[in-house]
């Protein structure tokens, strides 16, 4: 039986629907992450979990017992949920030790003690609770807000965009500590977040969010790789649809040639199978092109932006289209130069056309260098 389960719950305020038959499961010790764009409901799921908005249909299940339905919420109080805020809503007059022990009344003074010193050390931070929060970085203050939420054992750990308020390269440290330390205490855990690095760095399994229904739960992996729909492929990574034609099943071409599926292609939503010069758009990822000089392919740099490491480079092809490449940065291109490139597709995406051209799937358009 999975340890946290909602069955197609619905929220509305007032006449708009916010929430939307939404349906997922998480085992025990697991990660799981709510992932989507401002607005699409995802911190209103979190508020359901934890009993703060009452459901106007479906039940939310914790630990096999039912705490949610239309009918009744059972108070966030008695769920034994932790809860960690964007804004970390520490006590500003009690020490760092004291915010931490703010779960343990009622609990033994000895064993309170304890139980504090076991999770400051966990969290980096021993010998640092006589300290009061406002003499602690973001990055300290977001440690001493995760060390209260897991101090009193919680049956489940909810984290509302724990790393919003933190800089880009202290946000990515913090990600894998918190998915470290999450994971040395076998508490299960819910993550919200509309930043997809946050998600890959904390999660086990990722539910990618719009207008209130999830599009598609899985591993990191396979958002990537395997994208069930078109939002999901436009949502995570970087990539452009390039138009093709179906030359079997599992064949779809492309201009940049012949790319073979390891699953039948899908023309249309209700159709049997694809008819021979069926058009596809077909996704190809910066991974999926390969910066190759020996090959007698080549295609133009019209963009290129600078990463340390790598270089994604915006290419055009011989037809006008454009496709992204990622490229160790020591292959630094001018930009207006011929470079060659080859395929290297492992996972063929496909997607019936939609009306019109087809377009980027990029959210973020890569900047000339």
């Amino acid at each position: 039986m999975s340890h946290l389960n909602l069955e197609h719950i619905d929220l509305a305020f007032g006449d708009h629907l916010v929430v939307r038959q939404l349906s997922l499961s998480l085992e025990k010790g697991r990660i799981g992450c709510l992932l989507g764009p401002s607005g699409c409901g995802k911190t209103t799921v979190l508020r359901c979990i934890a009993g703060f908005e009452r459901l106007a249909a479906g039940e939310i299940r914790l630990d096999g017992a039912l705490v949610s339905t239309p009918a009744h919420t059972l108070p966030p109080e008695r769920r034994r949920i932790g809860m960690v805020f964007q804004d970390y809503a520490l006590f500003p007059h009690l020490s760092v030790a004291d915010n931490v022990a703010f779960g343990l009344r009622g609990v033994d003074p000895t064993a309170r003690r304890t139980r504090v010193d076991e999770l400051l050390a966990l969290v980096g931070l021993a010998d640092q609770g006589h300290k009061y929060p406002h003499e602690m970085s973001g990055g300290q203050q977001q440690r001493v807000a995760l060390a209260r939420a897991l101090a009193p054992r919680p049956s489940l750990l909810l984290l509302d965009e724990p790393f919003s308020n933190l800089d880009v390269e202290l946000r990515e440290r913090l990600s894998y500590e918190v998915r470290d330390i999450i994971k040395a205490t076998n508490t299960t855990a819910i993550l919200v977040t509309h930043d997809q690095h946050e998600a890959f760095a904390v999660a086990d399994e990722i539910g990618i969010m719009h207008e209130g229904r999830i599009q598609q739960w899985d591993t990191p992996y396979n958002l990537y790789h395997r994208p069930a729909n078109r939002f999901v492929a436009d949502f995570i990574g970087q990539g452009v649809f390039l138009r093709g034609k179906v030359v079997n099943d599992h064949q779809v071409q492309i201009e940049l040639g012949v790319l073979d599926s390891s699953v039948p292609l899908v023309c249309c939503a209700d159709c049997a199978g694809c008819v021979q010069g069926s058009p596809l758009d077909v996704l190809l990822r910066p991974d999926d092109i390969v910066h190759d000089d020996a090959s007698p392919l080549k295609a133009e740099v019209v963009h290129k932006a600078f990463r340390g490491a790598d270089i994604l480079y915006t290419l055009r092809l011989g037809g006008g289209a454009k496709v992204l490449s990622l490229v160790p940065s020591h292959h630094n291109h001018a930009l207006g130069e011929r470079i060659g490139i080859r395929l290297d597709v492992d996972h063929v995406v496909t997607f019936p056309v939609e009306g019109g051209a087809a377009l980027p799937a990029t959210h973020d358009e890569p900047v000339a260098a």
